[in-house]
């Protein structure tokens, strides 16, 4: 029980307990800000699958006190929250939730993942609907001129993805974090400069 408990322990993992982080993948958002910026002080930012809260908190930081982050997720977020971080218990699927948050949001970010079952075409295609479904928030909610990010599972449907970044950002990157496990075969799609 023990093995299969500390099968996913590494030094990221012990890092964020260290730095006050739920998660790990907090080291993901901060390799991707580093390079991209995509997050600044006093942004409206959206967090699309936003538990256990590593991304929500980071994103709070990097906005500080005049910012604004707005998370969601089916599960609840327990860990303490700054008063410009708050989070919706839902689906981000649910069209009168997204019609409820506005449309000046500087930035949209989505880690969200599916429940996978070890098929990797199958987990591909999950990722991509729900990718698929961030990318429209995105283009719901998002100010012109701002950023989405999201974390996709590489399979036969990317390029088809990727080009539809393309058709509305006016830049879009393709990233590997250093912090994203080896195995994994998760990369991230940002785009910048949302086209009207």
């Amino acid at each position: 029980m023990k093995n299969s408990k500390n099968r996913w322990a590494d030094h990221y993992s012990r890092q964020a307990k260290k730095d006050h982080y739920p998660a790990r993948s907090v080291y993901k958002l901060k390799e991707i800000q580093s390079k991209y910026h995509l997050i600044r002080p006093g942004d409206k930012v959206l967090d699309l699958g936003c538990s256990p809260g590593s991304w929500l908190l980071f994103a709070a930081e990097t906005t500080g006190k005049r910012g604004n982050v707005v998370g969601i997720d089916l599960k609840p977020v327990t860990i303490g929250l700054p008063p410009q971080a708050a989070v919706h218990v839902g689906d981000v699927l649910e069209e009168r939730l997204i019609e409820t948050l506005g449309q000046d949001f500087n930035a949209v970010i989505s880690d969200m993942a599916p429940s996978t079952s070890g098929i990797k075409d199958v987990d591909a295609v999950r990722s991509l609907d729900l990718c698929t479904a961030a990318l429209a928030v995105a283009r719901r909610c998002l100010m012109p001129g701002g950023a989405f990010l999201c974390k996709i599972f590489q399979g036969a449907d990317f390029d088809t993805f990727s080009r539809r970044v393309k058709k509305h950002f006016s830049k879009q990157n393709i990233f590997k974090p250093q912090s994203s496990r080896k195995a994994s075969r998760e990369i991230y799609m940002i785009g910048t400069g949302k086209r009207n």
